[in-house]
């Protein structure tokens, strides 16, 4: 048996605001925008050269799921950037004006800092050793 995870669903506010995000600040790419009814849209982008891994920004459509926009794991640090290069996406992370929560450090796993999105969900960007 040979099994994945395909992707992950995000909650946002705005399906525009976070493609801007992701695909201006982060460098994501945009891999389908396919709008599904007047108000739904399939929206999936990736860290450029990932392999089969996606988010999926799902518009949060009620009280209670926006309620979780933003912190959907309580505060701590939910998704992990991994990087080929820490410096050279950090530095540019930081010119595009995402925001670090955490300075870089150097861990036994690797150089790790932690960042927001821009509604606040908490990312460590690694570069494993």
């Amino acid at each position: 048996m040979s099994q994945h995870i395909g992707q992950l669903a995000l909650l946002v506010h705005d399906y525009d605001e976070a493609i801007a995000f992701y695909t201006q600040k982060l460098s994501f790419d945009l891999l389908e925008d396919t709008r599904l009814s007047a108000t739904k849209r399939w929206v999936r982008v990736a860290p450029r050269g990932s392999a089969g891994f996606s988010l999926l920004l799902a518009h949060a459509d009620s009280d209670e799921q926006r309620s979780r926009v933003g912190n959907q794991t309580g505060g701590r640090v939910f998704l992990f950037l991994y990087t080929d290069d820490f410096w050279r996406d950090y530095n540019a992370m930081r010119a595009a004006g995402v925001l670090f929560s955490r300075d870089p450090v150097e861990e036994p796993y690797g150089t790790v800092a932690v960042f927001a999105d821009l509604y606040g969900n908490l990312w460590d960007m690694i570069q494993p050793m």
